[in-house]
């Protein structure tokens, strides 16, 4: 597969090994209320119950709604007190995905693979989603979230130089740039204020973008 990325679109403001950025954990959320709502409604319209779940690139909370049961849900990140905090993972393991481009798992593992507010970290997406398709049952799914919050410095060039919809675009090209998965579908709401209420100096909600793509059948 062709590399999606030039070198330059790859780089950090801080080169220095992820792991030691992600050391001490941080019991944080990274965007609010109302992102997290509509991900978790996003993930009960389009879950499915007793399945196998990838959280990848997870972190303490979980987003996915308490009404729903699952067969297994493992978890992956860069550290351990986080994760082991993370009240719906049954396993989850450490792994820097822009080091080790290998996810640990056989082929055809998992029915659905998430991946929330953490797709502008990754430095060889190409690999990494390419991986995602590997370990995807048929017809199993991929959702990546994500707003327009980021650690600035671990962000890579080409989403730190993009617009919001250029990054929209981005996560669609990694998805589609992937052999065998569907064409991409892109959730997007970006939350509005009346603009006496914007000049008044009141912000608006995190925007939510979600982008949902399945494993092809026949691929």
């Amino acid at each position: 597969m062709l590399a999606i990325l030039r070198p330059q679109d790859r780089t950090k403001l801080d080169p220095s090994d992820d792991r030691n950025f992600y050391a001490f954990p941080r019991f944080v959320t990274h965007v609010d209320e109302g992102f997290i709502q509509q991900l978790t409604d996003l993930y009960r319209d389009r879950l499915q119950p007793n399945t196998r779940i990838l959280d990848l690139m997870s972190s303490w909370i979980s987003h996915l709604p308490d009404d729903l049961d699952f067969e297994q849900v493992e978890g992956h990140g860069l550290n351990s007190e986080e994760l082991a905090k993370n009240p719906r993972l049954d396993r989850y393991w450490v792994q820097n995905l822009n080091q080790d481009l290998h996810l640990p798992y056989p082929d055809c593992s998992f029915d659905a693979i998430l991946n929330c507010v953490s797709v502008q970290y990754l430095q060889y997406p190409d690999a990494i989603f390419s991986e995602i398709h590997r370990i995807l049952k048929p017809e199993g799914m991929v959702i990546v979230s994500f707003s327009n919050r980021m650690f600035y410095q671990k962000a890579i060039q080409v989403w730190r130089d993009s617009t919001e919809q250029g990054r929209v675009n981005l996560v669609k090209h990694y998805l589609q740039s992937t052999p065998g998965f569907s064409q991409p579908e892109i959730v997007i709401n970006v939350s509005a204020i009346p603009p006496l209420l914007k000049l008044m100096g009141f912000p608006g909600g995190d925007p939510f973008y979600a982008a949902i793509a399945y494993r092809q059948k026949q691929d």
